[in-house]
């Protein structure tokens, strides 16, 4: 069960050793279940990728009681959950027990928090730095909210920053800045709800926009400076890495389906007939001869015997571009009023299936004055063919979290006392008197 201090933690994968994970991205618009093994990779890779993830179950499928991110009806999100991950364990041949879930939902956010203990002119120990970022996690902790990820992105010596190990260093102070993730403890606690009526355990909640960067940034973008814009059906996530770590995090409640949805009200068709002008003739920009190009559509409830209508490329256009940039202004004037446009450097990366509407990224660079490139899945082989598309940079992403979540910050568990009047052998004793006497 998850606290409000720290939700729960996979084990990071063993340098040298194979393991096997299954990650679970649940959105609002599709649910998809991979079940890989992870094997010790030979050779140059991304920083962190220290294994190859080999695909050996791939359940995919359509969302269900699942709204922007948050669980709304628990019997319709247990049976598409049942479905995908059923798909995947047939596939691999192997029953699943607990699944590396994303988390989009509970207003997600991000802060900073700082820190210091006294050294007192000794050594720096793994467990000053235990101390440190204890300290950091009592002053973060809320009771509405639970945390998700506490990523060290700096440590410093009396004063002096940008220590990146200062273990084995002398100094008389030790300070940390930690990027807090947090989303609210009661969304959370839904969709492991959802997942338990599955006989699922959590095994590790991961936001979704540091899945996302995971995915689809290069070595030099993360050290640089680079925000990665995640396009989703119901929600956009954005996360902001410097110095090769996340820095922010942030989450919109709106994405490519309420473009659908815009497209359906505006020209009267069916959500399916949106979704297909969308995907085949949208773009964010208007074109030369798009007054010109006739878009014949059929208007919702009409039946066999009706002409359709005809629309202009150019009309669907108009339709499409005011949500795309009602999105961008929303995160540039986020990103602005936290600070994290001048962090993010001179670049920004679109994933997510909605960023693959024609003219988004021009549109993007024209908006945010950056430098703006689409991004795919990076690092990971063995995808099937329809999953190594931008809609699935969240997959990507949390199948690489087990060989950097070792970086994260903990909570420690109470162990368990085995020996003594109060302890687990006596309890165990205890039960047994009580139950066969």
């Amino acid at each position: 069960m998850m606290t409000s201090a720290m939700t729960a933690r996979l084990k990071p994968v063993q340098p040298g050793r194979s393991s096997l994970v299954t990650v679970l991205d649940i959105g609002s618009t599709k649910i998809c279940c991979v079940i890989a093994r992870l094997v010790p990779r030979e050779g140059r890779a991304l920083r962190g990728r220290t294994h190859m993830a080999e695909i050996i179950g791939f359940g995919y499928g359509p969302s269900a009681g699942v709204k922007s991110g948050v669980v709304t009806d628990l019997d319709k999100a247990e049976q598409a959950i049942r479905s995908v991950v059923g798909m995947a364990e047939r596939a691999a041949g192997i029953t699943v027990q607990s699944v590396v879930v994303n988390v989009t939902a509970g207003r997600l956010g991000s802060e900073t928090f700082s820190a210091s203990v006294s050294l007192d002119g000794h050594e720096v120990e793994p467990s000053d730095i235990s101390r440190v970022l204890i300290a950091v996690n009592d002053r973060s902790v809320r009771d509405e909210r639970s945390i998700i990820h506490a990523l060290p992105i700096g440590y410093a010596l009396d004063g002096q920053k940008g220590v990146r190990d200062p273990r084995g260093m002398v100094g008389e102070t030790l300070g940390v800045d930690v990027a807090v993730i947090s989303a609210e403890t009661l969304a959370m606690r839904n969709i492991e709800l959802a997942l338990n009526k599955c006989h699922l355990e959590v095994e590790a909640l991961m936001a979704t926009p540091y899945a996302s960067g995971l995915a689809t940034l290069v070595d030099d973008e993360a050290d640089l400076g680079v925000a990665c814009i995640d396009m989703g059906g119901a929600t956009t996530t954005v996360s902001v890495f410097n110095e090769g770590h996340l820095v922010y995090a942030d989450a919109l409640a709106i994405g490519g389906h309420h473009i659908t949805l815009d497209i359906a009200r505006q020209l009267s068709v069916s959500v399916a007939d949106a979704e297909r002008l969308k995907t085949l003739y949208g773009s964010c920009l208007q074109g030369q001869t798009d007054e010109s190009d006739v878009i014949t559509v059929m208007p919702i409830g009409a039946n066999s015997h009706e002409s359709p209508n005809s629309i202009s490329r150019e009309m669907l256009t108009r339709v499409i571009r005011p949500r795309i940039e009602e999105i961008l202004e929303a995160i540039r004037d986020r990103m602005q009023a936290t600070g994290m446009m001048d962090v993010s450097g001179r670049r920004f990366v679109l994933t997510g299936g909605a960023s693959d509407l024609t003219g988004l990224p021009e549109l993007a660079r024209r908006m945010l004055a950056r430098n703006v490139r689409n991004g795919r899945p990076l690092g990971v082989s063995g995808l099937p063919d329809r999953a190594k598309g931008a809609a699935f940079a969240t997959v990507a992403g949390m199948l690489v979290y087990p060989q950097v979540c070792g970086a994260e910050y903990v909570q420690p568990r109470p162990t368990r006392k085995l020996i003594g009047s109060d302890g687990y052998f006596a309890k165990v004793g205890s039960w047994l008197k009580s139950g066969f006497m």
